[in-house]
């Protein structure tokens, strides 16, 4: 039997010889570090702090926009607040022209947070700290893994630096081909507005500086030009495929093989930019208002122009507001799928709508699993894809029901659906609706932004509490009839 005699006898650690030994200090300190460990906790999860960074940017923006040389005549807080939040969610629904409603510096400002909502401020954190030669902890690169949308943690390092080279490379080149047509005719200007152009079409933005020609013009001016046309979707194509596929693009000469979500990616863009294109122009040929008065070469053109910016870019060549009925539902569909994961595009992103197309037609033909390009697809994707699309139609339906009755009479129940999918797709395209809303209905819109750029399920798992380690509920199954 052991009692304290014979435990001192054992001398340290079990019992009063660790504590005469004048090592109970150390003892202490261990105590000490173990509570403070435990007090500081865990480090917030990746998701949050992406979340918080977008905000932060917004808010920073809107002081900005609200210094007094930053617009000619003054801005109110609410339109500071929704112009940073639409430039920074890289949507490009505006209350004020670019060019008449702000200054020099304020449309720098606004060129700004595009650019760091397009990348991502967590992204170019990320970047400059590797650039530095800072050493990264573990933590910092999963942070940075989830800001580019990878779930390989140990690629991360390298995809940053390529994500930084490839948004250089397709920005400069961007530039380069717009200032031949901008130069000659605005001068040293031209510079500033092709830079400004190249950076909003890559970042799928939508917003430009081209107010000189007509307040809300937009690229409708250059309806003839199909070069003007031809580089901005170029960039809006090249910013919507995402970081990953172009990364996979650069390693086929070596490896002789694409992934899976390239190829749905590739395919899926492809698909809907031809239906789209086809779509436009069958539905829009004769109506006087867009493509009615242009001949075919132009009609078809801007039919793809329109195809492409739909996939979240923003960019008009036509008054959207006189298409057709039928022809606005279908740029809604266009809208809210949008473009690739990983880039600069919005949506609920084509592989999204992939995964629930594969999976609804498995259900009908009686698989067990959704299967694509002869891959099985991990029911986790199937169950995120599925949350993704119910949690997006409930923001648009929301969305639309506050801007349809916080709005000027003239707004239908069709519009406020247009511009609720535009706003939640981050895209910009208006039919005229945002310029009318009251505080109430641009208040929502913001949310509506916000809550597409950052994704509805990223948004709702940083709101909600953290789950406790190690607990899990054993439940029995149950059984229910659906159909």
């Amino acid at each position: 039997m052991w009692d304290k005699t014979h435990m001192a006898g054992c001398g340290a650690p079990f019992g009063g010889t660790f504590l005469e030994s004048g090592n109970s200090s150390q003892l202490n300190q261990l105590m000490a570090r173990a509570a403070a460990k435990k007090k500081r906790g865990k480090p917030h999860s990746p998701t949050r702090l992406i979340v918080g960074s977008f905000l932060g940017v917004i808010l920073g923006g809107t002081l900005l926009l609200l210094l007094p040389f930053s617009t000619p005549d003054g801005i109110g807080v609410l339109d500071a607040l929704f112009t940073a939040t639409s430039a920074t969610c890289v949507t490009g629904l505006v209350v004020r022209d670019t060019y008449q409603g702000f200054t020099g510096f304020g449309q720098g400002v606004i060129i700004c947070l595009i650019q760091i909502g397009g990348l991502g401020l967590v992204t170019l954190a990320s970047f400059f700290a590797l650039a530095l030669r800072r050493r990264a902890s573990f933590h910092s690169m999963k942070l940075a893994s989830e800001s580019i949308n990878t779930s390989d943690v140990a690629e991360a390092r390298k995809l940053l630096f390529v994500v930084m080279k490839l948004a250089a490379l397709f920005e400069g080149v961007g530039a380069l081909l717009l200032a031949p047509v901008f130069v000659p005719e605005y001068g040293p200007q031209g510079i500033c507005i092709s830079v400004f152009l190249a950076i909003s079409a890559f970042c799928n933005a939508g917003f430009d500086v081209l107010g000189r020609e007509g307040a809300y013009a937009s690229l409708t001016n250059y309806t003839a030009n199909w070069y003007v046309q031809a580089v901005i979707m170029f960039l809006i194509i090249a910013g919507g495929l995402g970081f990953l596929v172009w990364h996979d693009l650069a390693q086929w000469r070596r490896t002789k093989h694409l992934t899976l979500h390239t190829k749905v990616v590739l395919f899926c863009t492809v698909l809907l930019i031809v239906g789209g294109t086809l779509s436009f122009a069958f539905l829009e040929w004769y109506n006087p208002v867009t493509l009615g008065g242009m001949g075919v070469g132009d009609k078809l053109v801007n039919s793809l122009f329109q195809s492409v910016s739909a996939r979240t870019a923003g960019f008009n060549t036509v008054d959207l507001a006189g298409m057709s009925t039928i022809t606005k539902c279908m740029m809604c569909i266009l809208m809210f799928i949008g473009a690739a994961p990983g880039g600069t595009g919005g949506g609920i992103k084509v592989t999204t709508f992939s995964v629930i197309l594969v999976t609804v037609a498995s259900v009908a033909t009686g698989r067990e699993d959704a299967v694509i390009f002869r891959r099985k697809i991990d029911k986790k994707t199937v169950y995120r894809a599925l949350s993704i699309a119910v949690l997006s139609l409930f923001a648009v339906i929301l969305a639309t029901l506050f801007v349809f009755f916080n709005t000027g009479a003239n707004c239908g129940p069709l519009d406020s659906l247009f511009e609720s999918v535009s706003a939640f797709a981050t895209v910009g395209l208006s039919v005229g609706a945002t310029a009318n809303m009251e505080p109430l209905a641009k208040a929502i819109t913001m949310v509506t932004m916000f809550v597409g750029r950052v994704g509805p399920v990223s948004l709702a798992i940083s709101l909600a509490a953290p789950r406790k380690e190690g607990r899990f509920d054993v439940l029995p199954e149950g059984k229910i009839s659906v159909g």
